[in-house]
């Protein structure tokens, strides 16, 4: 089974990836991860696209994704899992990452880049600080038992 889980900087991608894998073992990819397959990034990336592919079927990987171009790398029969977060949340969480200041700059970067996911499809929607995220692993655990083996 292959989790893709994706959203903006700070809604909690990396606490649902933390909580899913203590239930289900799995190999966990964020962002370009994909690089320490190989020393040249096209092929790396080429290797991980596959690796992924088998993983539908066979194995389990996470992959966490904070940018929209990452997303087509997801294979068919992939798990979506949208995480979206209130703008002001994902700022505080933001400030604390950045030790007590947010810079206008970057403050401007998470306006500008929020929502920037909420087009894709997704199969399962996360809010964060709503969603019981107990209830989201025993979703995820029910529909990796309903899936067929190949």
């Amino acid at each position: 089974m292959v989790i893709g889980i994706f959203g903006e900087s700070c809604t909690g991608k990396s606490t649902l990836a933390e909580k899913i894998s203590s239930k289900l073992p799995c190999e966990v990819f964020s962002g370009k991860d994909y690089l320490r397959l190989a020393k040249n990034e096209n092929i790396a990336k080429s290797l991980f696209q596959k690796k992924l592919t088998a993983a539908v079927n066979e194995g389990n990987i996470i992959y966490v994704i904070a940018e929209p171009e990452h997303l087509p790398l997801l294979p068919v029969g992939a798990l979506r899992i949208l995480v979206t977060a209130d703008l002001e949340l994902i700022k505080s969480r933001f400030t604390q990452r950045m030790r007590g200041n947010l810079p206008t700059p970057v403050a401007m970067m998470l306006e500008k880049r929020h929502g920037c996911f909420d087009s894709h499809p997704y199969d399962i929607h996360v809010i964060s600080e709503e969603s019981d995220l107990d209830e989201i692993c025993a979703q995820i655990l029910n529909k990796q038992t309903q899936s067929p083996i190949a």
